[in-house]
């Protein structure tokens, strides 16, 4: 444990050079592409504990238990292939839960519905790990409290250590579960990429993250505010990978949401400054990135 310390506001993490997004930032939607909208939603209503919030000709939208603010949109194509191991883009994205209460009642939840799950204590948080119908990536998570977040030098500590599960159900006490609580977000996204420097230049020196995490085998963390990441990414498709084809299921957008109208712009020039282009319409900004996921940036509501 030696060198290891605590990291107190503003002791850790490697700010970019130019525009460095808001503290307030935080993630919007995700937006999937499925092959069949009716087995998507009976998984993420049945499994996953979201709730419809509108059905359309090919798409449907997602909220919360308790109704709120949109965190997953499916967007359907009839046959699309599943997510391929060697597939750039999402590794995967990741609903994180208000407290370690709710997660318990969650993995409470997967036991009694028969659902098989992986699982990684990352030292900052409780995570475990599924794949809906299509083979994309889910992510469940708690934080644990910032006060017991770690430090060596500027680099926040990071792992992915075996989950106190017993521990885990036991904090989610008596109450059943009902579904996503209030309160429930989308706390970050990782993506499979091609080259972790060049991540760096678009998503950092560009689009404004902080560094967080940068020793971690394969992989780099960036945030926003201080939080350990909103976005991982990472190398281990392999170095043969490619991106998803048109008829793969697949992200095809997530979203950064600042404070004000003027950070979109500002994010614009930042990226435009570090060499990449960016459309804006109605006030938000989309982007790809050198491996060709979209990353959308709005003002929040």
């Amino acid at each position: 444990m030696s060198g290891i310390e605590l990291a107190e506001p503003g002791s850790y993490g490697l700010a970019p050079a130019g525009y460095r997004l808001p503290e307030a930032t935080r993630l919007g939607e995700v937006r999937l592409q499925v092959s069949d909208l009716d087995r998507s939603i009976a998984y993420y209503e049945r499994v996953i504990g979201l709730r419809l919030a509108e059905r359309r000709a090919g798409g449907a939208t997602l909220t919360a238990a308790d109704g709120g603010r949109v965190l997953v949109e499916l967007a359907e194509r009839p046959g699309a292939r599943a997510r391929r191991r060697n597939q750039l883009g999402l590794y995967h994205f990741a609903i994180l839960l208000p407290d370690r209460a709710a997660l318990g009642r969650f993995v409470r939840h997967l036991a009694a519905t028969g659902e098989r799950a992986g699982a990684g204590d990352h030292l900052v948080s409780e995570a475990f790990y599924l794949n809906d119908p299509d083979g994309l990536g889910i992510e469940v998570y708690a934080d644990r409290p910032r006060a017991e977040w770690r430090r060596r030098g500027r680099e926040l500590e990071m792992a992915t250590d075996p989950v106190d599960i017993a521990a885990v159900i036991e904090a989610g006490g008596d109450e059943p579960w009902t579904g996503m609580p209030a309160g429930t977000t989308i706390g970050h996204v990782h993506l499979h990429v091609g080259d972790l420097a060049e991540a760096a230049r678009f998503y950092s020196d560009g689009i404004g993250f902080d560094r967080m995490v940068w020793s971690y085998p394969g992989a780099l963390f960036l945030a926003a505010g201080g939080y350990h990441h909103h976005l991982g990414t990472n190398t281990w498709a392999g170095p043969r990978a490619t991106p998803p084809a048109a008829d793969d299921a697949q992200l095809l957008e997530w979203t950064i949401a600042v404070p004000e109208p003027g950070d979109v712009e500002r994010v614009r020039e930042s990226l435009a400054a570090a060499g990449y282009t960016a459309s804006v319409e109605d006030g938000e900004m989309v982007a790809r990135d050198p491996w060709g996921t979209a990353v959308r940036v709005t003002a929040a509501a």
